[in-house]
């Protein structure tokens, strides 16, 4: 199960790539419109967001919720901490799929945003949470102003 999880991790990281590859300090403050969040905001909140949900792994986070619910105040403005935020996201998945053992997945997680779901849901979640954003910076930086 772990080289499941392992390749589905790795796609994400190889997908979502491509936009994040894009950043960079010219293009971090565009948007795809006025009401959009700008491109560095939605990579910090990428980054923040694994992060938090590090505590439904059972691995508590240090940061800081600056974009969950938040508007874009500007947050997203330094390129290398909110790089160095998705990295240690990354990382912070690798650990779960490590720690995880097979029959772990099933364990059933209360959230606030789903409610009871499967740690194989919560993580699937955060996946496509990350390609989904991936979608939005890569077209704030080719369509955006």
């Amino acid at each position: 199960m772990k080289d499941i999880f392992k390749d589905l991790l790795a796609q994400n990281i190889h997908s979502c790539s491509f936009s994040f590859s894009l950043i960079d300090e010219e293009n971090i403050s565009k948007k795809l419109n006025n009401q959009a969040s700008s491109v560095g905001f939605i990579y910090r909140h990428i980054g923040e967001t694994m992060l938090l949900f590090g505590y439904f792994f059972d691995i508590p986070s240090e940061i800081q919720n600056t974009t969950m619910g938040q508007q874009d105040v500007g947050q997203g403005n330094d390129l290398l901490e909110s790089r160095k935020l998705v990295e240690k996201g990354y990382k912070m998945m690798e650990e779960i799929i490590e720690i995880t053992t097979d029959a772990g997945w099933s364990d059933i997680i209360d959230t606030p945003f789903f409610g009871a779901v499967s740690k194989a849901k919560l993580f699937a979640h955060i996946l496509f949470h990350n390609a989904y954003h991936a979608g939005q910076i890569g077209l704030s930086i080719k369509r955006g102003n």
